[in-house]
């Protein structure tokens, strides 16, 4: 199922469309048999997440701190029960990080603050079943930098494969005064998740769909490109309905966003999930 503003943009801005792919690998679980399979939005889904990316990931302090906050508000919490660790580097793109230092056994994610800022020490080994790769705002449709892309899509996808972990993208959205980027991250990320079975995030689509219902709500800041409390949220949201399938519409955490607007990104997480997985 194509979600209504792709198809949107699909005949405003090119006569081909790449179909919205949501087709998975999949890997071992943390701490789990070799036999036991983890596949987002399945009935085994990632219990720890590595986030690799930069600035869109870590404004409005961490989109997988919200992401967590949002899950454990969801009717549903148990489902989308997590840990996570956010790796960033400012401006970066898929191509500056070291992924396979950074899911070494027993590096990143051995320890962990819980409760009263108690230590708990996770259990030895392989520390993550999923990692959330981005690119650079504009390098999925550089001319030049398109090519490394999905180039380290790719490698990157193969590189966590080799550890276990299994690999996911977060596509991400247009500039705020160039909507037209829209459909050209969605199709490079859908093509990306296609090449490498792996889950892709339609956070982009997301975005599209809550500036067309509601332009009032600003999902950037003065940049035009970086998130706003609200576009982070809208992020965050989307990631709970891809990722674990909870319906993130009802959360008690709202960011400090008021009612009405929470509920609407919450609501437009929901559809553009659905409509993008075809579920």
């Amino acid at each position: 199922m194509i979600p209504r503003i792709y198809k949107f943009l699909t005949v405003l801005f090119a006569p081909f469309f790449l179909l919205a792919c949501a087709g998975t690998g999949t890997a071992p679980s943390a701490g789990g048999s070799p036999l036991t399979l983890v596949k987002a939005a399945s009935a085994n889904p990632p219990r720890s997440v590595l986030y690799v990316g930069n600035s869109f990931m870590y404004y409005n302090n961490s989109l997988h701190g919200m992401v967590s906050q949002m899950a454990r508000g969801s009717e549903n919490a148990q489902a989308a029960q997590h840990r996570s660790t956010s790796l960033t580097i400012s401006g970066s793109g898929i191509d500056w990080h070291d992924l396979n230092s950074y899911l070494r056994p027993d590096g990143l994610g051995r320890y962990s603050f819980v409760g009263d800022n108690e230590v708990l020490f996770n259990p030895p080994g392989r520390q993550y079943d999923s990692v959330l790769l981005m690119d650079c705002s504009q390098c999925p449709v550089h001319p030049t930098l398109s090519k490394v892309f999905f180039e380290y899509a790719k490698r990157h996808s193969l590189t966590a494969r080799s550890k276990g972990v299994e690999p996911m993208f977060l596509m991400t959205w247009a500039y705020a005064d160039k909507p037209e980027m829209t459909k050209g991250l969605a199709d490079a990320y859908t093509e990306a998740g296609r090449q490498n079975s792996a889950h892709v995030v339609p956070a982009g689509l997301a975005f599209a769909e809550s500036i067309a219902k509601r332009p009032d709500i600003n999902l950037y800041v003065p940049d035009k490109r970086h998130p706003s409390l609200a576009g982070s949220y809208l992020t965050a949201a989307t990631l709970v309905a891809s990722v674990w399938n909870v319906n993130p519409v009802g959360s008690k955490y709202t960011a400090g966003l008021p009612a009405d607007v929470a509920r609407h990104l919450q609501t437009v997480a929901w559809e553009t999930a659905r409509n993008y997985h075809g579920r």
